[in-house]
């Protein structure tokens, strides 16, 4: 089974955090036949970029990237919050590789306009690089840049950058682990269970909206791409990936089939 796991960079930002979920993604793969982990890190280059006196802007939840912003991507996400996290699984004791989507061009994207900048959307791309590392056991671990073939970076969303990565592994199941308990119905309640039907109804509705909304697109979009599960879920909650495997109710289950039992 291929599990693609994406971390939200809120659940990075503290080495015990980091080394936590590395150990147990660590215990997972060691279990399962392929696991790949994609991360952002958008807390970490607010903070960077206001350090340096430059303010981030925000177009639809997605990140002006100017050169300095891009320049920022690069060092921060491609960086200090990959190589925190990658030594994090090594020393948990899993072959972690460090990796962005430049890499083998595992990630392709083209551009989303240029009032963006240096944003990218991914589009289709090769997953032999990856499938090579998890043939030998390796623990790919990547962060939200990807390239185009004149060798140019992209800034891009972390959400949108794991149900690429997903597709081109082919994936079964994808985690969003994130700092929120799962996908909220009008009455606020945690939603166990969602259609891909639902995911339309609580983004026009106005009930999920900018962090969730990107996610329930995202997660849209993977079950519309064949991935046969989706879970949004607290990354804080301990063992959360081997209670979901194991059936046990955490966070929001997002069922791709059609006429699925649906909370919302």
């Amino acid at each position: 089974m291929k599990i693609l796991i994406k971390l939200g960079g809120t659940l990075l930002d503290s080495q015990e955090s980091r080394l936590r979920l590395a150990r147990e993604i660590g215990e997972v793969a060691q279990d399962e036949a392929g696991v790949v982990v994609v991360h952002g890190g958008g807390k970490q280059m607010t903070r960077f970029l206001a350090e340096r006196g430059i303010e981030s802007q925000f177009i639809h939840g997605l990140r002006v990237t100017t050169p300095d912003v891009l320049d920022a991507v690069l060092k921060v996400l491609g960086g200090t919050v990959n190589k925190e996290l990658v030594a994090a699984f090594i020393a948990a004791g899993a072959n972690a590789v460090g990796l962005t989507g430049m890499d083998a061009l595992l990630a392709e994207a083209e551009p989303m306009g240029p009032e963006l900048g240096a944003v990218g959307k991914p589009i289709p791309s090769s997953g032999r690089l990856l499938a090579l590392l998890l043939e030998k056991g390796y623990l790919p671990v990547v962060a939200c840049l990807a390239g185009d073939r004149q060798g140019r970076f992209y800034n891009v969303n972390a959400d949108q950058m794991a149900v690429s990565v997903a597709s081109s592994i082919q994936a079964e199941k994808i985690f969003f682990l994130t700092d929120v308990d799962g996908v909220k119905g009008k009455d606020g309640a945690i939603l166990p269970e969602i259609s891909l039907e639902n995911c339309r109804t609580l983004i026009d509705s106005g009930t999920a909206s900018g962090g969730m909304r990107a996610k329930l697109d995202a997660a849209a979009q993977a079950a519309s791409s064949g991935v046969d599960e989706i879970f949004i879920a607290p990354g804080a909650a301990p063992h959360i990936i081997s209670r979901l495997l194991q059936g046990q109710s955490a966070g929001t289950r997002l069922l791709a089939r059609r006429g699925a039992r649906s909370h919302a």
